[in-house]
């Protein structure tokens, strides 16, 4: 997803939520991650998933996490998290009922850290790498990104929205494919324009992410 859409999907998740950013923790309510996962578990999507990070404002790299926790007025859970600073958060509406809150304390105090929202493709590995798959992929993200517009930016915005191209996988090796647009790692599939996968294309090293491919 190009850093446009991104911005524009963090700048309707912060108007939907109660969110501020601390020098030494990071602060954001439950309710705008809840209304997103409950958009992906409508979907029923096989690959297609809204994943959540945290990064520093001013580098964009990771802004790693030391603790997290879910507050309530009657419950502290503890935050699930990932080295590169992805918040887990599961879908409970229990918690978006009771008008839970995200605080997140950085490893790096000095950080300024900004939600950026991301939505990826799951279980696709070199060993499903196929024409189907890759189709339904594009297929899926191209709903959930409709999906996620909703009316505001979907109907009132619609002019600030890209349009997909298809879908960009990034491997741990630089790749050539036919009638891909590959740069190093970074493969660009034109899914729309009815690109076909060559019988006989050779995957190098292995799939490390899965996104949208945005036109600018």
């Amino acid at each position: 997803m190009n850093n446009n859409l991104i911005t524009l999907f963090t700048i309707c998740f912060l108007a939907l939520s109660t969110s501020a950013v601390y020098a030494k923790e990071f602060v954001v309510s439950y309710d705008g991650f809840y209304d997103r996962l409950k958009v992906v578990d409508k979907g029923q999507y096989q690959f297609a998933r809204v994943n959540f990070y945290l990064s520093d404002i001013a580098t964009k790299e990771p802004c790693r996490i030391k603790t997290g926790k879910i507050i309530t007025e009657k419950n502290n859970l503890p935050l699930s998290f990932t080295d590169n600073a992805q918040l887990l958060l599961p879908l409970d509406k229990q918690l978006d009922s009771d008008k839970a809150v995200i605080v997140v304390q950085p490893e790096n105090q000095a950080h300024d850290c900004q939600l950026k929202m991301q939505i990826e493709a799951e279980h696709v590995q070199n060993s499903n790498l196929t024409q189907d798959v890759l189709l339904k992929v594009h297929n899926e993200f191209d709903d959930l990104l409709t999906s996620l517009s909703g009316f505001f930016v979907g109907k009132l915005m619609a002019f600030l929205l890209p349009s997909q191209q298809g879908i960009q996988i990034e491997f741990t090796e630089t790749n050539l494919i036919s009638g891909a647009v590959c740069e190093g790692k970074i493969c660009k599939l034109p899914m729309a324009s009815h690109w076909i996968l060559p019988n006989d294309t050779v995957f190098k090293g292995q799939v490390v992410k899965v996104v949208p491919w945005i036109a600018k």
